[in-house]
């Protein structure tokens, strides 16, 4: 089942992230290990709707939709040149264009599993 939602074009990228997640049973575990938590991004597109997905990497290594307890915020366009690499999450988080609800600490774990995500599939 994709995690794609038309209206959110950068959502492809969760498709990414899941199948860089599933298809290696050691570096799922090795996400699992390093991050540690259950990521959730809440994006809102030209349109003003906001839609959520999750990563879990606490205990699955699976990405989902819907919320989750601690969660980023940002717009489809600048989520979707994170998880292209196009720029930072520290640099949006910074500029106010990501904001982060729970442990900011935490949410600098995402970026190794976007980098690899990043090498296994064209964002």
């Amino acid at each position: 089942m994709s995690l794609k939602k038309d209206s959110f074009p950068s959502s492809a990228a969760f498709d990414a992230i899941n199948s860089s997640l599933q298809s290696d049973d050691a570096e799922r575990k090795d996400a699992i290990k390093k991050g540690n938590a259950i990521f959730a991004f809440t994006l809102k597109n030209k349109e003003g709707q906001e839609e959520s997905w999750h990563i879990d990497l606490k205990d699955t290594g699976s990405v989902g939709k819907g919320p989750a307890p601690e969660g980023k915020k940002a717009d489809d366009e600048e989520f979707g040149k994170m998880t292209a690499g196009k720029t930072q999450a520290q640099r949006l988080f910074m500029s106010g264009k990501l904001k982060v609800k729970g442990d900011v600490m935490k949410a600098t774990k995402m970026e190794p599993v976007l980098k690899k995500a990043q090498t296994k599939a064209k964002l």
